[in-house]
This record gives C-alpha cells, structure tokens and sequence, in this order.
C-alpha cells in the first residue's frame, strides 16, 4: 500500500473576514503534527509557505531537532521530524509525492466548515477509502489561520467532516485537529472497528 502524507497549509489560507492570507509558521505547530504524523505511520510532513524566509524557518527547526540542541535533549523527536520537508505549495507537495510513488496522491482536505455546495464524507467512509485504495497514495490537508480557502476544498478529492465537538465550541488548534483526524482515520479503532 502506497503512503499518507500530511501538509500543514500556510497559504492559500483565509483571513476572520475571508480574505486569502498567509499565516507564519509556528516552531510548536511543525514538531507536534510532525509527532502526531510519525505516530500514525505517515509516510512524510510537509510543511507548506510560499515564503523564502519562513521555509528557512521550518529548516531551522528541523535542524534543531535533527542535529542541534533539540537531538541532544530529546533524541526521539528527531525520529519523527526525519519525514518534514519544507514547500512552497500543495502543488510542489503533490510532485514530491508523484515522484516518490510513481502515481499522483489523493487529496483529502479538513476544514471546520464545508464551502457551499461541497458535500462532506464522514470519517469512517474515508478511513475505509485509505484503507482500499491500493497503490494511490494520498495527502491529507490541513489549514492554519481560519482554514483553507474554498478553491482548496473545492478541488480536493475529498473534503473530510468536521470534527464536532459536544460544546457548541468549534476552535480547536490545527495540532489538536490534525492528531484527532489521524486516530480517526489511521488509529486502531479506524483499522480494526470500535469492537474488534
């Protein structure tokens, strides 16, 4: 079965009046889904500017972990920062991948909201197309600011449900998105059912 991979979107994103913006990466925001993608068996972690200097930036952070201080202080961390890589687009992600695996990847795209007139497929049917598609590999997105654009959600292949929560309440930090989307897709109950 071919690879899934994540990205951590910084642009084309949107801005609380719905302007596209780019967001400014975050040192937290690299390592845990980073973290999160290596315990759930990814393939690779993009990381997503079309900015020179902060693409720089995700390569220091990498280096901190890989080789500096970080490595020394906690050398498992390098582990799960092996499979980052810096991009300048979804586009340039997605090449990276068709290059690796021979075959361009499916695009899953998360968001808290679906754009008007894009219906959304619930978790348990997607952990089941992961499951069954063969030799595709596939790259789940997820964005920073207010989410990604609608031109975005529009074009992925699939748009992944929301994730409620029981509060009414719908602001969860994309870390905290990405590590409930991957147990939800990729976790032991999405591979072996609740019961099993």
């Amino acid at each position: 079965m071919s690879g899934v991979y994540s990205a951590l979107v910084h642009y084309p994103i949107r801005e609380r009046d719905g302007r596209t913006a780019t967001a400014s990466v975050t040192n937290i925001d690299v390592h845990d889904i980073a973290r999160s993608s290596h315990t759930f068996g990814l393939a690779g972690f993009f990381v997503v500017s079309p900015i020179d200097a902060q693409r720089a930036l995700v390569v220091r952070i990498l280096e901190h972990w890989r080789s500096g201080a970080g490595l020394r202080r906690m050398p498992h961390r390098s582990e799960a920062l092996a499979t980052c890589l810096a991009s300048e687009s979804i586009e340039e992600a997605c090449a990276v991948i068709t290059q690796r695996e021979g075959r361009a990847p499916m695009v899953l795209a998360t968001a808290a909201r679906a754009p008007q007139g894009r219906s959304v497929t619930a978790f348990a049917e997607v952990s089941r197309l992961l499951a069954e598609r063969g030799e595709v590999p596939a790259l789940i997105l997820f964005g920073t600011g207010h989410g990604l654009v609608d031109q975005v959600l529009i074009e992925a292949d699939v748009l992944v449900e929301p994730i409620r929560g029981v509060a009414g309440y719908n602001h969860l930090s994309v870390r905290a998105a990405a590590a409930i989307t991957f147990d939800r897709l990729l976790g032991q109950a999405a591979v072996t059912g609740p019961h099993d």
